[in-house]
């Protein structure tokens, strides 16, 4: 399945969650697109919820389905919870630890910055967005690319960086200094639900 490259905001208002991390999406209009607007009032079944769960996760992310499948299933061969596993993968992509360290506004955005060969890890150039970054490993931007205008503004308003790394904004590097724990990463998702969905 490919990945949604759709309009994000009708998206996000469909399963009810900001996927460009700024909210504005769910401000004007905080319910599901379509004619009847806020009284469309559908109870989803079980089955509903955890597909909804899922795709709320995966376009978070902005993998493809194969790519979601394939880190799930690596999850559950680590020891511990699997759907917290999960979520620590997930957030463990190069194109998401970009974005957490405000080098870019969206995932998208910083998918965009690794696919252009933008970003290195440890000095080396990596242009692969799925890229798992390990504890220890330093992100920085290419000499070459530092002035670009879309990393300047992004850093200009980004100012939370979460406890598992550190930044520098002058050098424009930073350090994933450890694996996050569950309460670090999105509250607003269950994924226990999608461990159940999977499990079926």
């Amino acid at each position: 399945m490919a990945r949604y490259t759709g309009p994000s905001w009708k998206l996000s208002r469909r399963l009810g969650i900001s996927l460009t991390g700024t909210g504005k999406e769910l401000e004007k209009r905080p319910y599901a697109p379509g004619q009847h607007g806020p009284n469309q009032r559908k109870k989803l079944s079980e089955y509903g919820l955890q597909l909804q769960e899922k795709q709320k996760l995966r376009h978070m992310y902005g993998v493809t389905e194969r790519q979601f499948r394939s880190l799930f299933d690596r999850a559950g061969k680590l020891q511990g919870v699997h759907g917290e596993n999960f979520m620590i993968l997930l957030e463990s992509r190069l194109d998401n630890v970009v974005y957490r360290l405000g080098l870019a506004r969206t995932r998208r955005g910083s998918r965009q910055l690794v696919n252009h060969g933008h970003i290195l890890v440890d000095g080396k150039r990596v242009d692969i967005p799925s890229f798992k970054v390990l504890p220890g490993q330093t992100i920085s931007v290419r000499e070459k690319s530092r002035n670009l205008s879309t990393i300047k503004e992004s850093i200009e308003v980004n100012n939370f960086v979460p406890d598992f790394l550190t930044f520098d904004a002058d050098k424009l590097e930073g350090t994933f200094t450890r694996l996050p724990e569950r309460s670090e990463v999105p509250a607003e998702i269950n994924e226990a639900l999608i461990v159940e969905f999977y499990s079926r």
